[in-house]
């Protein structure tokens, strides 16, 4: 029964959340890994781009709340994400013509592209600052525990309770769903082919009469879907705060580079990785060793490895320690 109820507990704090944060990273991950491998540079503003998609979706939301439409049981804000990942890719097709297409026609060095995107990185966080605020912002109407702790007791007989909210199951239904069109995208269809093409070898693409602007405008539109995705799904289920979305950076910059850049399956992997990183290496690992070793030797202590104000040194130390000793990552992408 204690066996149980450790599974129980480290499931309820540990494995559920972590595969609901890890398919959050996944998916902004992809976004990284898709520019790196087309446009080929490291897109700093991927963060502020998810937070200017998700400002865009809040207050659609705001607007179809006001109006008196819902979905029930489930967020507004999922009525809204198509309008908000129509503003993104606006901006970022905007963007692309007013700042990157410039250095792209003088074929700049990537790390100019880099410095660039950082500057637009500032820009679109002013910009998001200005529109919705600085604090943090509740737009999930509709969610709800599927299953509440209370209600697993009862039904278990067991002394640890478990919980499921229903923004984690929708995070992971829709990170499936996006990762599936994805890939029968790039696999399947005529452009997507074309735009793995032109990642492989650019100059034999243009040679077989790929168009690049359309592979380029097609990418901004991809990046644009998962990164409003991405970070809807990660204010549904935790809160909106722009800041926070410039601090995820450096897991999903970790995820895609610990899965491998340029490799979109080793986006997806590297961001699960990071995210059971994290929360592991954070959790008060107290009660479930309580349950698991015998009264005399039970920890007096919280058994925290790492505060959780430091969360985000965990994805630095093993984005570190990739790049020491597979600067490639695991699924061998292209090397950093």
């Amino acid at each position: 029964m204690d066996a149980l109820n450790a599974l129980v507990a480290l499931t309820n704090f540990v494995i559920i959340p972590a595969t609901a944060y890890g398919a959050q990273l996944a998916l902004g991950a992809l976004g990284v890994t898709l520019i790196y491998g087309i446009l080929r540079f490291s897109n700093f503003a991927h963060g502020d781009t998810m937070a200017a998609g998700t400002t865009a979706t809040i207050l659609f939301t705001w607007a179809l709340q006001a109006a008196g439409v819902s979905l029930g049981p489930l967020p507004t804000a999922l009525l809204a994400l198509p309008l908000g990942i129509a503003v993104a890719g606006l901006l970022l097709l905007g963007t692309d013509r007013v700042v990157y297409r410039f250095y792209r026609a003088r074929k700049a060095a990537p790390v100019i592209l880099v410095i660039v995107s950082m500057g637009v990185m500032f820009i679109y966080n002013g910009l998001v600052r200005f529109v919705i605020g600085v604090d943090d912002q509740n737009f999930a109407d509709g969610t709800r525990f599927l299953i509440s702790a209370r209600d697993f007791r009862d039904m278990t007989g067991l002394e640890e309770g478990l919980a499921l909210k229903s923004t984690q199951v929708i995070t992971i239904v829709t990170a499936v769903v996006v990762v599936a069109l994805l890939f029968w995208f790039l696999n399947r269809t005529r452009t997507g082919k074309s735009m793995r093409a032109f990642s492989d070898n650019e100059d034999l693409a243009l040679l077989s009469g790929i168009n690049p602007e359309k592979v380029v405008t097609v990418t901004w539109l991809i990046v644009a879907a998962l990164a409003t995705v991405a970070g809807t799904l990660y204010g549904l289920d935790k809160s909106f705060k722009p800041f926070t979305y410039f601090q995820l950076l450096l897991p999903i910059f970790a995820s895609a580079i610990v899965g491998g850049l340029g490799s979109p399956l080793g986006a997806i992997a590297g961001g699960f990785l990071i995210a059971f990183a994290e929360v592991t290496v954070t959790y008060p690992l107290k009660k479930i060793l309580g349950y698991l070793m015998p009264e005399s030797l039970e920890p007096d202590g919280l058994v925290q490895l790492l505060s959780t104000d430091y969360k985000f040194a965990v994805s630095f130390v093993i984005l570190i320690v990739v790049l020491l000793f597979r600067p490639t990552g695991l699924f061998r992408g292209q090397s950093v």
